[in-house]
């Protein structure tokens, strides 16, 4: 062990970090200890850390079931990340991931987002409480529903989500409920049965439950429906390169982006309101990066798509994509729901989930009104 790494764990082990076997760990030389907490924090055997914008808060466990690795990652308070390999991902407050989770750039886990053992994510972004069984390979998409821990949207295990196509795009992010209701936390869950999958791009309503062994293709936009498997075999030939569904394909690419688009005004507006030492200015930071990393994922697989059909429309249509990144919908309605948050903070103070589950139904139907209209402006 170099004399590097071994003054940084030294001084991680004196500001209160627990670190059982020091032996063991390795700290990367361009991590800045100031931002890895001393209080409460734990760092088991094997655990690697990097990166300079990692950032590690109050009361997080890492690697309590294994090795873990931490590249570039914005960790909030109290999560629990057992195993695995973390790079450029945002977790919020009490997330957790389990034993050999695999979890790459683009992906936030917001407050209590979960996942089991053995679990797959990359451009994933998870509302509060969104619960992931074991064996979930769950990339490439955006989940939300559900009122809190006792009421959450749920994978059940070994369920896929399918993101790559025969005619090897990725244009195939898949919208489980949506960004201007799912934000108010007041929307049915979700259940996407074990043992099953979700072919992208889908679009699922709120209240939608898939029965486990079901391998869904289609889009769902009424709430509250069961699905199961059924249908009917066939063998036909297949052609490479020739895309079926493509007017449906290309129209959930574009509401998948306006979401995100959405997302990043709620996270610039009102998520901000929030910033306080459970939520300091660093981990705001990591989100709205990891967000543009999905913005500008899901518009570059988008644009091959694209040029794989021609690329007729799709100058025009980029440049509407840039013109909409800085859209921030109609400010009056956005400036009255804000004054909403306001009062709620002053109320139950920078509580994040408090304050917008305690919200009236008028006004979290108001701050939807002013998200759903920046989504809107992004249909082509």
């Amino acid at each position: 062990m170099d004399s590097q790494n071994i003054l940084k764990i030294e001084k991680l082990m004196e500001k209160g970090v627990k670190i059982p076997n020091p032996q063991s760990i390795e700290i990367g030389d361009d991590v800045n200890i100031d931002r890895i907490s001393g209080d409460g924090v734990s760092i088991y055997s094997g655990c690697k850390i990097y990166g300079s914008s990692t950032l590690i808060l109050r009361g997080t466990q890492l690697g309590h079931e294994g090795p873990a690795t931490v590249e570039n990652c914005q960790v909030g308070p109290k999560v629990a990340l057992r195993s695995g390999f973390f790079r450029e991902a945002v977790f919020l407050e009490k997330a957790g991931m389990g034993l050999g989770a695999h979890v790459r750039e683009g992906t936030i886990l917001e407050e209590e987002a979960n996942g089991a053992h053995t679990v797959g994510l990359k451009q994933t972004i998870l509302f509060p409480f969104v619960t992931l069984g074991s064996l979930v390979n769950f990339c490439d998409c955006l989940m939300s529903g559900g009122t809190g821990r006792k009421d959450h949207s749920e994978v059940g295990s070994s369920y896929i989500h399918f993101n790559f196509t025969p005619n090897q795009d990725k244009a195939t992010p898949s919208l489980i409920g949506d960004v201007p209701n799912g934000v108010m936390l007041n929307q049915k869950p979700i259940f996407l049965g074990g043992q099953g999958g979700l072919v992208g791009p889908c679009r699922l309503a709120f209240g939608t439950v898939i029965a486990a062994g079901t391998i869904n293709r289609k889009d769902e936009l009424r709430q509250s429906r069961l699905l199961f498997e059924g249908g009917r075999s066939g063998n036909i030939p297949f052609t490479p390169g020739i895309f079926m569904g493509v007017k449906r394909i290309m129209a959930n690419n574009v509401i998948y982006i306006a979401n995100l688009t959405a997302l990043m005004q709620w996270y610039q507006h009102v998520r901000s309101q929030f910033v306080s030492d459970n939520f300091p200015d660093a981990l705001l930071e990591g989100l709205k990066e990891k967000l543009n990393m999905a913005i500008k994922e899901r518009i570059g697989r988008l644009k091959y798509l694209c040029l794989q059909q021609g690329g007729d429309g799709w100058p025009e249509m980029e440049a509407s994509f840039r013109a909409q990144r800085s859209s921030e919908g109609d400010t009056g309605t956005r400036d009255a729901f804000l004054e909403r948050i306001h009062a709620g903070i002053r109320e139950s103070g920078k509580d994040y989930i408090s304050v917008i589950k305690n919200l009236k139904n008028t006004d979290a139907e108001m701050g939807t009104r002013w998200l759903q209209g920046i989504a809107d402006q992004l249909r082509f």
